[in-house]
């Protein structure tokens, strides 16, 4: 992004009462370009809504910390650059590179970063928080070659790695990439030396968009795709199935097919962080049970569900696995070597990210595994993405046993266990994970950014409410999130989300029974919104509003509830968390 053009995004006209994201900029130089980009990049990632950059004052580092944790802000972004942590070593100093200088520098330089931890602790525990790592080189203070490192540079280095390092264990604080800022802007074009003495800004514009790109990508990052639906010949692997036989077939450097295996492996750890993994190929099934039967085979088939193999159009074969994994076409990318198959899929299904595997190009797919990478990227795996495979290998059993006999007598035998938890939860990733990617089962389809999410649990009378449940079939890990507030005696449920995993099982009853017993309300006002997806959930509201949920906000009484529910048989416990 050029400046004209930030310049213009950040001068569109919002309307008066349009949502604001306010973040801190911390920094020691002025702000100047980086300020304007960051709120371009927020505007861009959010239409239709303002941004709002605080900054602090010029060479003050460590106080514009203090000052940003007492702020009213969302969220915050700390730049640092080496002379943050000793003003001898920017370009603005004259302080002069004798030894005894060096040695006063290194000397002081483990208290200014313990000082600075605290603080970026600080603020961290407040907001989300994004910290960049020094970004400009050392200035050289020593006799030695410009090709030489030196002892100076080094220790202060590993030091920075240091502080990186416990940064890195801090809940709600996200170090920026320092390769992926290296892929975007080159060492050499970072600097500008007049902007610098003249403005106290160091940066180029480049520089300076390329960093405010990516601290607003590590601040607000896109929800995550689900699954992958992936064709195997020239695709999974090098040759045709049909031809070369399930011997023949390859994905080693011995037979140049050595970006094959890099799939294979990228979609191993994929299942193993709990992103779905689907086979659609034109072939004989047993041909592709014995090729998944290969030792050397990196991804396993136990980690692919299912496995549509058939010769039939591939959209059908991308609608049963849809099913299959109840989840909608958004959700899903779909990789195949076939520029037709990849067109004649999207064409019924236009959500579906389609991307062709480059299979003839080594360095092309090395690329595209990286940007695939990105489409599942995510901060935390949780247990229930790791159980979330065997419950769908499980569906069809519980289904064929729901389907078998009277409803109430299988819920009866499911042996179900649900574990309530009541709290504030400020680190509980896995709610909020949940929160913005669950569609179904959804209270009004609303999204959160992390500093949206810890605002909303921060209102006066603010409760969190979350779910596990196991039954005999297995384990389904925290299913459901519910987020309201008890005023004056009347309790609000501003969010409730439920996996779709966990639908047919009258979890949902039993956490409305809980909320009218602990808050001892006579009703409960829900902040509903009809969505597109969230059929399942209105679908619940009709036993006790037949005629449909005529408001976008109603009420549910007590009395009405607890004369319309079923019968519940759940073993329910609750526990508090912080």
């Amino acid at each position: 992004m050029r400046l004209s053009e930030a310049l213009r995004i950040n001068q569109l006209s919002l309307a008066p009462d349009s949502r604001c994201k306010k973040v801190q900029l911390v920094c020691g130089f002025t702000p100047l370009h980086l300020g304007t980009f960051v709120e371009a990049y927020i505007r861009n990632r959010f239409p239709g809504e303002r941004a709002s950059i605080i900054s602090g004052l010029f060479g003050d580092v460590e106080g514009n910390l203090k000052r940003a944790s007492r702020e009213e802000a969302q969220s915050a972004v700390v730049v640092m650059e080496w002379s943050d942590f000793d003003a001898r070593l920017g370009l603005r100093s004259s302080a002069g590179c004798d030894s005894p200088i060096l040695a006063d520098i290194l000397e002081h330089f483990p208290a200014t970063i313990s000082r600075l931890e605290r603080g970026i602790s600080e603020l961290a525990g407040r907001m989300p928080t994004v910290v960049v790592a020094p970004t400009l080189p050392i200035p050289p203070l020593t006799h030695l070659p410009l090709a030489q490192s030196g002892s100076l540079e080094l220790q202060l280095q590993y030091q920075m790695i240091g502080l990186l390092s416990k940064l890195c264990g801090i809940g709600g604080l996200k170090i920026l990439n320092e390769s992926m800022l290296a892929s975007r802007s080159a060492f050499r074009d970072r600097r500008d030396v007049n902007l610098e003495f003249h403005a106290g800004f160091p940066y180029t514009t480049s520089h300076a968009a390329a960093l405010a790109e990516l601290c607003v990508e590590c601040l607000y990052p896109p929800i995550p795709k689900k699954g992958l639906i992936t064709d195997l010949d020239e695709t999974l692997w090098k040759g045709i199935l049909g031809e070369a036989g399930p011997s023949g077939v390859s994905w080693s450097v011995e037979s140049r097919s050595q970006a094959h295996a890099l799939y294979q492996q990228l979609l191993a750890s994929l299942a193993e962080s709990g992103i779905l993994i689907a086979v659609a190929t034109k072939n004989d099934a047993a041909l592709v049970r014995e090729a998944f039967a290969r030792r050397d085979m990196l991804l396993k088939e136990t980690q692919v569900f299912p496995i549509e193999s058939g010769w039939g159009a591939k959209s059908d074969s991308v609608a049963r696995i849809l099913r299959a994994w109840n989840l909608s076409a958004e959700d899903v990318v779909m990789v195949d070597d076939s520029p037709m198959e990849l067109a004649e899929v999207t064409a019924k299904y236009p959500a579906i990210e389609g991307f062709r595997f480059p299979h003839n190009d080594a360095a092309e797919a090395v690329n595209f595994l990286s940007m695939l990478r990105a489409r599942f990227a995510k901060t935390d795996v949780h247990a229930e993405d790791r159980l979330r495979l065997e419950s769908l290998r499980n569906a069809p059993s519980i289904n064929q046993t729901q389907s078998s006999g009277d409803p109430l007598d299988f819920l009866a035998g499911l042996d179900a266990k649900l574990t309530l938890k009541f709290g504030t939860a400020a680190n509980d990733n896995r709610a909020f994970e949940l929160v913005n990617k669950t569609s179904q089962f959804n209270l009004n389809g609303q999204r959160y950014t992390e500093s949206e999410w810890q605002a909303v649990r921060n209102v006066p009378g603010a409760f969190l409410l979350t779910a596990n449940y196991e039954d005999r079939f297995g384990p389904l890990g925290k299913i459901a999130v519910v987020v309201g507030r008890c005023l004056r005696n009347k309790l609000y449920v501003d969010i409730w989300v439920m996996s779709c995993r966990a639908f047919s099982r009258h979890i949902e009853y039993h956490v409305l029974e809980r909320l009218f017993e602990k808050f001892g309300v006579d009703c409960i006002e829900f902040a509903f919104r009809p969505t597109e997806r969230n059929g399942p959930l209105q679908e619940f509201f009709t036993r006790f509003f037949p005629h449909g949920l005529t408001a976008e906000r109603f009420e549910l009484s007590a009395n009405v509830f607890m004369a319309l529910r079923p019968t519940l048989f759940h073993e329910v416990t609750e526990v508090s968390h912080g």
